[in-house]
Formats: C-alpha cells, sequence, structure tokens
C-alpha cells in the first residue's frame, strides 16, 4: 500500500477544503442554525414532544443527516469531478498509485470533512436544546458509515457527470427530497398507514430512523435493519467503484 500516495491525496483535498473555509464548514452549519430556530423553536413549541422527546431535540439526528448526505455526495463528487474537468485525471491515472489508493485519498478527505460539519452541527445544536445520546457508540458507527457511504456513492457521480451541472443534480433533485420525506422532521409513525408503507420505500428512512434511535433509543424501523441498509449500499457502492476501475468507465477516453 503506497501510503505516501494516500496522503498526498488527502491533504490535497482537505487543504482545499480549508482554503475555502466559510463555503465549507461555516455555511452549512449556519444553515442548519437557521432551522433550528424555524422549526425548534418556532415550530416545535407548537407540536409538543414526540415519543417522550421535545421536538427540538427530535430533528437534531434529522439534520445532521440532512447535511451529511449532501456534503458527502458534493465533496467526494467536486474532489474527484475537477481533475477530470482539467484533465488532469491522466496524470493520477499513470502515477504509481492503486485504485484503491485513489479511493482512499478522495473518499477519505470527503468523509472526514462530512463528519466534521456533522461534529459542528451536533456541538451547534447544544446552543439551541438539551439532547442527549443514549448509545454514543452507535452514533459514532452510523455517522462514519454514512459519511463513507455517502462519500463512495459521491464519488461515483463525480466520474458519471460530464458536466457542472451533473454535479448538482443527484444530492438536489433525489437526496435532499428523500432527506426531507425520510422523516428527518417528523417520526413516520405519524403518517397514515398507507404513507408510512410508502415511506419504507425511502432508503434514507432507514438512516436517519437509526441514527435517531442511536440518540434516543426510539427509532421507526428497526436498528439492525438500519445497519444492514447502509451495509448493504456501502458494498454495493464498492463493488461499483471496483468495477468503474476495472473497465476504465468515465476513466479512459
Amino acid at each position: 500500500m503506497n501510503w505516501y500516495g494516500v496522503r498526498a491525496i488527502y491533504r490535497f483535498e482537505m487543504a482545499r477544503t480549508f482554503r475555502t473555509l466559510g463555503e465549507s464548514l461555516a455555511s452549512p452549519v449556519l444553515s442548519t442554525s437557521l432551522y433550528f430556530v424555524v422549526f425548534g423553536t418556532a415550530i416545535g413549541g407548537r407540536i409538543g414532544d414526540i415519543d417522550g422527546v421535545s421536538y427540538g431535540a427530535f430533528i437534531i439526528p434529522g439534520l445532521i443527516m440532512l447535511s451529511l448526505l449532501s456534503e458527502s455526495i458534493s465533496n467526494a463528487a467536486f474532489g474527484i469531478y475537477m481533475p477530470k474537468w482539467s484533465g488532469t485525471i491522466y496524470e493520477l491515472l499513470s502515477a504509481p498509485v492503486s485504485a484503491i489508493e485513489v479511493v482512499l485519498g478522495y473518499v477519505g478527505a470527503a468523509a472526514t470533512k462530512s463528519v466534521m460539519i456533522g461534529v459542528l452541527i451536533l456541538i451547534t445544536a447544544r446552543f439551541f436544546v438539551p439532547y442527549q445520546i443514549q448509545h454514543p457508540g452507535w452514533m459514532v458507527c452510523f455517522l462514519l458509515l454514512t459519511a463513507v457511504t455517502f462519500s463512495l456513492f459521491g464519488f461515483i457521480i463525480g466520474l458519471w457527470a460530464d458536466d457542472f451541472q451533473k454535479l448538482q443534480v443527484i444530492p438536489i433533485m433525489v437526496i435532499t427530497p428523500l432527506t426531507f420525506l425520510g422523516g428527518a422532521f417528523y417520526s413516520i409513525d405519524m403518517l397514515s398507514p398507507t404513507w408510512q408503507r410508502i415511506a419504507l420505500l425511502n432508503p434514507v428512512v432507514y438512516l436517519i430512523s437509526g441514527f435517531r434511535w442511536s440518540f434516543y433509543g426510539i427509532a421507526d424501523v428497526n436498528v439492525a435493519v438500519s445497519a444492514g441498509a447502509i451495509t448493504g449500499f456501502l458494498i454495493l457502492c464498492l463493488g461499483f467503484v471496483w468495477w468503474i476501475f476495472r473497465t476504465g468507465w468515465k476513466l479512459k477516453p
């Protein structure tokens, strides 16, 4: 394993993040703070508790997941798309680094940035509402699994995209709606039986449910099913990335 090559890619991507610190870290935290003000304070006072948890605290896992999914995809997609756009991807492919090392560098940097944002949002939430984490080990596990899995997914999107517009299609048109409809701001138990069955077709429901369980011990879906869902998607993404490097799809003219 060429750890020097992995470290070089990782440090380059992280340096790009810190060059745009305001956009990279402050912006997601600021937008999430507005969610707490609007939903947690203004609306939450009228809704009351959900399963014994105040509404402001109830939405914390959903807000973290909302930022984590979108940031993981965007970071990884943009990171690998830029070498494609500038043509330096061919220098990377001809360098003495394997596909595994390339993926570790780009996906590791994207996942690190996403986890940083998630932790910052968690700290910021403390200023708005008290909360507790009943299962901190599981919380960290879900946080890392989600960040790595969706960074891999973003890496695939970055390879697939032919222009800058395509980089935003999946995060904006697919992931964000699925997150809002996945129980980020409500429990699916509040829906009618028909809509509950429809909601269970949304994969994001399982992510948010498992993550919320790690905080408060309540979940819309069994935590084992949630963990299995994210692990299965991780394996699927790994298999697709392996196929891309094996065939050269979107990498070679």
